[in-house]
């Protein structure tokens, strides 16, 4: 009788269930849709709002979009005889870029480094500050180099230094996330057997979890200089030296020096594609070696 009754249940509980399941769908769809609606409304308001404040409108300016790349174009080509010149006039500020670049890899790599193994769970040396740390890289991060080289240039004026000092800030807030996440995988073994013989944290850090981290952290570091070669072109806009900066005094002369421009172009271009084959290479062979 028992079984029967189970029998004549099972049908019903089935029917129960799927039921439960088909509301929970339909559920979901409705907050899917409602969601989606709510981007479309957001990104046509925002298109709209952004339109009206735009000198012109977007409409308008639509159809002379391909005007100043025609025109810088057609200008470096009539001029193209000059070209090996203008590529030797600008290759110092391109140097100046890479320079600045290189710079501020380097010390928001060390920075990062530093703060890195001070807000990871099981390495930090003061346990009770790692989430001061965190938050230190969060506000590193958050803030745009553009923003801090702006109010750099303000107080030390225009230059490398500023550009320099924005970018190694951002890159130690960027790296030093990416650091954390690395070491909190590190085997504890090694430092736990260094911490039983009295290392101090600097040594435990040194000998215990870098050799472990060394390729992630080189890796990573390598992929930052990417973006900061881009980042240090785009500060010289705003004055803080380097190619950005003469690309922005070529562009804003108009007509009768597009070929600069173009020349600068492709300096830019090509140092950004080679040191993206560059770092992409090594960073490879890093993370392949340490997976091997």
């Amino acid at each position: 009788m028992t079984d029967a009754v189970l029998t004549g249940s099972t049908p019903l509980l089935i029917d129960r269930i799927q039921d439960s399941y088909m509301a929970q769908v339909r559920r979901r769809r409705m907050y899917g849709g409602l969601t989606l609606a709510l981007f479309v409304l957001l990104m046509v308001s925002g298109f709209m709002i952004a339109d009206d404040r735009n000198a012109g409108g977007f409409w308008d300016g639509w159809p002379q979009i391909l005007d100043f790349p025609t025109d810088v174009v057609s200008e470096a080509w009539e001029k193209r005889a000059d070209l090996p010149g203008l590529l030797a006039k600008y290759f110092p500020a391109l140097i100046e870029t890479i320079n600045i670049a290189a710079a501020s890899t380097l010390l928001g790599a060390l920075l990062g480094l530093v703060l890195s193994l001070l807000s990871t769970r099981g390495l930090a040396k003061w346990p009770r500050l790692i989430s001061v740390f965190r938050r230190f890289m969060d506000v590193l991060r958050a803030v745009p180099e553009i923003v801090v080289a702006l109010v750099l240039i303000f107080i030390l004026g225009g230059g490398p230094v500023p550009a320099m000092i924005a970018i190694a800030l951002h890159t130690a807030g960027a790296l030093g996330k990416m650091f954390s996440e690395v070491a909190e995988n590190a085997d504890l073994k090694s430092v736990e057997g260094l911490s039983s013989t009295g290392a101090t944290w600097t040594q435990r850090m040194w000998l215990g979890v870098l050799p472990q981290v060394a390729p992630n952290f080189l890796s990573y570091t390598l992929l930052r200089f990417e973006i900061n070669i881009r980042a240090s072109a785009i500060l010289g806009f705003v004055g803080a030296g380097g190619i950005g900066s003469e690309l922005r005094h070529a562009m804003s002369w108009g007509p009768g020096r597009f070929d600069e421009a173009a020349a600068i172009f492709l300096l830019l271009f090509g140092a950004i594609v080679f040191f993206d084959q560059l770092s992409s290479r090594y960073r490879n062979k890093l993370t392949k070696g340490h997976q091997a």
